[in-house]
């Protein structure tokens, strides 16, 4: 059993033997950062069962003690790293299959956003009914993004 991941673009590719463990998400300010987002969806699994297996991630060190890994082509987040742990994360929504793992508890709720309760009452858009069809076609024939597998070639020419 494994689990594949990788960045918008597809420049940077992971693979995890086996399954991740705490799929989380985490609310405080330095993962709403990076991730540009209210909060960051992670889930970890030991260190020598994550391999990078294509291309190179960028890495920023957000603490001392942690740092992480992003796609230096397009900027997806797809690591947090826990420097001097045997553990290493990846982000939930850069996986293949982000479905696949539910969330099972929220970590720094004190820095949770006071809104976050309300999404369950928001209006849900569907792409297809929110955009004119020639803007559709337009998104549809330039679109830069890596499919939701592992591929044989990275074609960077077109990018």
């Amino acid at each position: 059993m494994s689990v594949t991941g990788g960045c918008q673009c597809g420049a940077v590719r992971y693979r995890v033997e086996g399954e991740l463990a705490n799929p989380h998400l985490c609310h405080c300010r330095m993962c709403q950062k990076a991730a540009g987002n209210y909060f960051m969806p992670l889930g970890g699994a030991e260190r020598e069962k994550i391999a990078v297996t294509r291309g190179e991630p960028g890495w920023f060190h957000s603490s001392d003690i942690v740092r992480r890994g992003f796609c230096a082509k397009c900027g997806t987040p797809m690591f947090f790293d826990p420097v001097d742990s045997d553990r290493l994360l990846v982000t939930l929504g850069s996986l293949d299959d982000p479905s696949r793992y539910k969330p099972v508890s929220e970590d720094s709720v004190e820095s949770r956003v006071t809104f976050i309760a309300e999404w369950t009452g928001t209006r849900q858009k569907v792409t297809e009914d929110d955009f004119p069809e020639n803007e559709l076609a337009v998104i549809r024939s330039s679109n830069r993004q890596h499919p939701d597998h592992d591929t044989d070639t990275w074609p960077e020419a077109k990018r």
